[in-house]
């Protein structure tokens, strides 16, 4: 097999060592220990601010032990103050003590308390949501999508999924790069960073549970690894995977992917086709880019179909699919079309906002 060089794409080395772990669209805190000492420095600002306050009118209060106050007792009344409703003990006694503690001791009490009451109260509220959101989305998730490598390939391959009606909130992208999958939460889609070579990072997908799944990662060898762990966990799931080099198809195939697309010769042969007919490039891009003109889609045989000829159906059959057979539409076995066969057609795309007729099978 043909390994590539230092790819261009290539991610940088701190994303790669990134931790595994799944992020839903809607952002949480993110490190909770940072934000509790965050807290607790703010909170230590408001008891040093209350010890200079007391310290500069310690004249207006009453010590019962010795009668004056140091700055060891201002320390002391402000720590107990904030921290609880006192002692007693050290007391305003004049009218500028007790206006001050109106004004300024009592509305840092509350801040204080607010400080850090909140601290703790938003660290749970929010690992506890998301703890929650994260269970309830792995119990209701079946057969979804999931998309490995969130690049120019898998953008344009989700683009032309969700075209076909297929739901943001059943689609899981699998990137290394931490910002890329920032860039996919963005957009709707739920994200795990990691490496998809790893079985741990798939299963964090559901992998196990997907209906179908995109592999389009930068480099052969490592679609070829995904496409292993992937049909290891799933033996069920429909496997897409892109390659680079032609000659790196055979071997995909053999890892357990159902259909292997040359990115490299496709370009390639569209641009042929291009340079001899430009109009003839147009239509297949545009057949190939669902939700506009037409559209190029797999649909089962209708019961008024069957029995019928190739020809004789409503759309353009270009294909007929049976079994494992993809017969071509002048086949001499194409027809008489079969219950169980389904259709390769070329249909006008559904107007903007109408969902599409039959989206593509999953297998």
């Amino acid at each position: 097999m043909k390994l590539h060089g230092q790819d261009a794409m290539a991610r940088e080395a701190d994303e790669k060592l990134a931790q595994h772990r799944v992020q839903m669209p809607t952002r949480v805190v993110g490190k909770p220990l940072r934000q509790v000492m965050k807290r607790l420095l703010m909170a230590l600002f408001v008891l040093v601010l209350t010890v200079f306050i007391v310290y500069a009118d310690r004249e207006g209060y009453h010590d019962n032990a010795n009668e004056t106050l140091d700055f060891l007792d201002c320390v002391y009344y402000a720590t107990v103050t904030l921290s609880t409703t006192g002692y007693g003990d050290i007391v305003p006694y004049s009218d500028s003590a007790r206006l001050m503690n109106i004004l300024l001791i009592t509305p840092l009490r509350v801040l204080f308390l607010i400080i850090l009451v909140g601290t703790t109260l938003e660290v749970l509220t929010e690992r506890t949501r998301d703890e929650w959101r994260q269970n309830r989305w792995r119990k209701q998730l079946r057969d979804h999508t999931v998309v490995v490598g969130f690049g120019t390939k898998g953008r344009s391959a989700l683009q032309t999924l969700l075209a076909t009606g297929l739901d943001k909130q059943r689609v899981v992208v699998v990137d290394p790069s931490a910002k890329v999958v920032d860039a996919a939460n963005a957009e709707g889609f739920t994200g795990v960073v990691g490496d998809a070579t790893r079985s741990e990072v798939l299963l964090r997908a559901e992998v196990q549970k997907a209906r179908q799944v995109v592999i389009a990662t930068q480099r052969d060898d490592t679609a070829v690894l995904v496409t292993l762990t992937a049909r290891q966990l799933n033996r069920g799931a429909k496997i897409v995977a892109a390659v680079r080099e032609e000659e790196n198809a055979p071997l995909l195939r053999q890892s357990g992917a159902d259909a292997v697309i040359t990115s490299a010769s496709a370009a390639g042969r569209l641009l042929g086709l291009s340079v001899l007919s430009p109009s003839a490039g147009t239509v297949m891009e545009d057949l190939i880019q669902q939700g506009s003109g037409l559209d190029l889609l797999e649909r089962p045989v209708n019961k008024s179909e069957v029995g019928k000829g190739v020809r004789e159906t409503s759309d353009l059959v270009v294909s007929v699919l049976r079994g494992h057979r993809l017969l071509p539409y002048d086949d001499p076995h194409a027809g008489p079309l079969q219950l169980t066969d389904r259709l390769i057609v070329i249909v006008r795309a559904a107007p903007p906002g109408t969902p599409a007729a039959t989206p593509p099978s999953a297998g």
